[in-house]
């Protein structure tokens, strides 16, 4: 067995990322061969990427649990089936994974402000709406208050604002910019852009010119995805005139997609392979 890379051991500590490099095998390589894994073959994969037996049978069981597997007996072996939801959400999860390329098109000026208070004692409430809007893009530059230069989206964040049971105390506008400090100073209060940067980077430090490719390409792709995933639920996708120099965003996606070209024929043969 090849020596389990380096994002690889950070990113397996714990059951919650066993849970989540599972994922990124079932829309990375069980989606798209037809939507079952055999248990050892699972078991096999998240080892290569430092995730103990014990975890992985756990993740398999939470995801079932969860209603997003189910299990089938074939033998004495076990053939883990995605469900209807399981292969919903994934496919859903690829297409924003892929169709992220970290560049805003030409910005109007226009702004969408939320004015959105739940209570302390409402912390349920407080979270999901706090990470729904999140996931939209919006960022909270002072508390109750939210806003995006994608106002665009403001059908997206009304949806939120209903289903989370917040839109009738709730108020929306959309809007530009009239003057006062600069926008520089809001955008560093809304989100936190340094951190992203320093993801970014080492995103391309990680998988770079510099990076080696081993026979081990399942593994290696699987990191790949893992790595890059979180980006389109964390970049905000600013217009290039909020953000700040250097901004590595364009660039890492590049090289995701470069990388991801190369690789993943390997990958999925291997894949093939291992899951007979």
């Amino acid at each position: 067995m090849s020596e389990v890379p380096t994002l690889s051991r950070r990113h397996a500590a714990g059951a919650e990322s066993a849970r989540g490099l599972l994922f990124t095998v079932l829309g990375e390589f069980v989606l798209p061969a037809g939507g079952s894994v055999w248990t050892s073959t699972a078991i096999e994969v998240l080892a290569r990427l430092g995730v103990e037996e014990k975890a992985a049978r756990q993740a398999l069981m939470r995801t079932a649990a969860d209603g997003f597997l189910r299990s089938e007996r074939v033998g004495r072996r076990t053939r883990w089936w995605l469900t209807e939801a399981g292969s919903t959400l994934l496919t859903e999860g690829t297409a924003r994974i892929f169709g992220f390329h970290a560049a805003a098109a030409a910005w109007d000026g226009r702004w969408l402000l939320v004015l959105a208070r739940v209570p302390e004692t409402e912390r349920p409430t407080r979270h999901r709406l706090r990470t729904r809007l999140a996931w939209a893009g919006l960022g909270s530059p002072s508390p109750g208050l939210w806003l995006s230069p994608h106002a665009e989206r403001v059908d997206e964040v009304r949806v939120v604002l209903d289903e989370t049971g917040v839109l009738a105390e709730a108020q929306l506008f959309v809007g530009t910019h009239a003057g006062g400090a600069e926008l520089a100073a809001l955008v560093r209060q809304a989100w936190d852009l340094a951190a992203i940067e320093a993801a970014y980077e080492e995103f391309l430090a990680e998988f770079g010119e510099s990076s080696a490719v081993t026979v081990d390409t399942l593994t290696r792709v699987t990191e790949l995805v893992h790595a890059w995933r979180r980006f389109p639920w964390t970049d905000p996708v600013l217009p290039r005139e909020l953000l700040p120099s250097p901004w590595s965003g364009e660039s890492a996606a590049a090289l995701f997609a470069r990388r991801h070209d190369e690789w993943a024929g390997a990958a999925r043969e291997q894949w093939t392979d291992l899951d007979r």
